[in-house]
Order: C-alpha cells, then structure tokens, then sequence
C-alpha cells in the first residue's frame, strides 16, 4: 500500500517501521513476489473481509502520516497533502466500519497531531512541542479528536491507537492548564508498552519519567534499553542528549547531539539540535 499507492519509496517506509532500509527493501521484493506467485487479484474486498484487514491498513495508514509528519521543513507540499490523504483514508475506514474504535482512535490521534502543525515550525525554526504557543493550536481540531477518542471509548475495546491519542489528548490540555500530568502521562506510556512495546514508545516513557520522577530515572531508563536497538533512533539520542545537557554532563551531551544530528534527515530539526549543541558552552 506505501509503496505501490502512495508512493512511499523503500527508506521511507523502512523510517517509519523502526528498520534498515535494505531489510525493507527484502520485505517488498518478498511480498510482491508473493503475490505474483499466489495470483492475488488486485480487488475491492467484500464487507465481510474489511474486519481482518483493519489492523494492517490502519498500520500503513498511520505510517504514511508518520512519514508525512516529520517532514516538516516545508519544502515539499507532497508531504501535507500525504498527511490530509491519510486523514481522508482514515475517515474512509470509520465511514465503512463504524463499530471499530481503533480506527477512531487513529483518526483522533492524527488529529490531535494536525492541529499542532502551525506551531511546530515558525519563521522556519522548528518549536518543539513543550515550547509551542498553544495559541497556534487549532482548536476545532482538537474538538473533533476529543469527540472521536470518546467516541472509541464507548466500545470498551482498548488499543494501540486510542492510547497513543489519550497521550496526545493529555498534551492537548495544556492549552487550557497551562501544564502536563506527567505522572499521568508516565502511567499512559506503560500501558501503552504493554499493548505496543516499539521503540518509541520506551523513548517517550522515558521522557515522561524524567519530567515526573527526575531526570537521572529518564536516563536510567533511556540507558536500560538495548545498545543495538538504539544506535540509529534519532529519538533516542536527541533525549539522551537533552537529558545529559540538564544534568551538566557537557561531553557526553556533545556526542549524544553529535549522533543524533547525523541521524536527522530533516533540516529544521538539525537546525535545532545544532543550535542546542552549539549551548553548552554558555
């Protein structure tokens, strides 16, 4: 669906699924040629099909808005308009399958996102989400994700997505309190690995452990996490260095920005990273 619909070439697609380009490279030479060999029909599936097939469209659904997401420097107006397609096909998903409340919970995710973009970049800078200007945020958005995540609620079926939008929806609040539970937002990400234990979401529990418990526990958990894992997750070093900088350990904050603006791709975010190394000498 990336690849062969949207357009997603293989080292998009491997960003966005946490590995090396050339294993997904592998993956789709595999999968087309599965499907050349078994003969599958390229066919609209029956109604009674959609149920099965949701997890994974929602998957390549949310990547594609991932992929569309961090490239925010503005320079290639393919990327929002891959954003709002992923929007439409999300809309598309609950409009076939009401009863489904991952697909709402997608949907209320992305939203939460979107009503962020006019503050994530600003006279081309990138701001990052704790130092954004709520005031910037789009509040109608917001409304709409609300509605969707209470509305997945209803259903009594908790999973990946509705979680990963309560986190959002608690970030969200900050423009009414001015401030975030990060105790309730550490608690959101442990549930969140228990339903979904990917990379990330280790990172940002970290994250929120560090702002609710001190920041030598962050770095404590950032630390526990696999070597191998880690050495190309941008995250990953760009927290560890932020992390060490308001610790006072200035060489090890150098290399950990060092690795992690080798490994950003998008130039508003190297900017940034580059001007918070360049800090901590001050």
């Amino acid at each position: 669906m990336l690849q062969t619909v949207l357009g997603l070439n293989a080292a998009q697609i491997a960003s966005a699924f946490l590995v090396a380009p050339a294993t997904m490279s592998q993956r789709l030479v595999r999968a087309k040629a599965k499907i050349r060999d078994a003969g599958i029909a390229f066919a609209v599936p029956e109604a009674e099909e959609l149920p099965t097939r949701l997890a994974a469209v929602l998957e390549a659904i949310y990547a594609a808005y991932t992929n569309a997401w961090e490239m925010i420097d503005g320079g290639d107006p393919r990327h929002q308009g891959l954003a709002e397609e992923a929007i439409w096909l999300v809309r598309l998903c609950i409009q076939l399958m009401p009863q489904e409340p991952e697909a709402r919970g997608l949907l209320a995710l992305m939203l939460y996102c979107e009503a962020r973009r006019d503050a994530r970049r600003v006279h081309g800078a990138y701001i990052p989400l704790l130092q954004q200007d709520t005031q910037l945020w789009s509040q109608p958005m917001i409304n709409e994700a609300e509605r969707e995540l209470a509305q997945a609620a209803t259903c009594n079926q908790l999973g990946r997505f509705q979680l990963e939008a309560a986190i959002q929806s608690l970030h969200a609040q900050r423009a009414v309190t001015q401030q975030v539970n990060w105790e309730t937002l550490a608690l959101l990400y442990e549930g969140l690995i228990q339903l979904s234990p990917t990379l990330g979401a280790f990172v940002s529990h970290a994250a929120a452990i560090a702002q609710a418990k001190g920041l030598n526990q962050g770095l404590a958990r950032l630390d526990a996490l696999p070597t191998e894992t880690v050495k190309n997750y941008q995250p990953y070093w760009a927290l560890k260095a932020d992390l060490l900088k308001q610790l006072g350990y200035k060489s090890e904050a150098q290399q950990a920005y060092s690795r992690a603006i080798g490994l950003t791709e998008g130039l508003a975010i190297r900017e940034f990273l580059l001007d918070q190394s360049s800090r901590l000498g001050e």
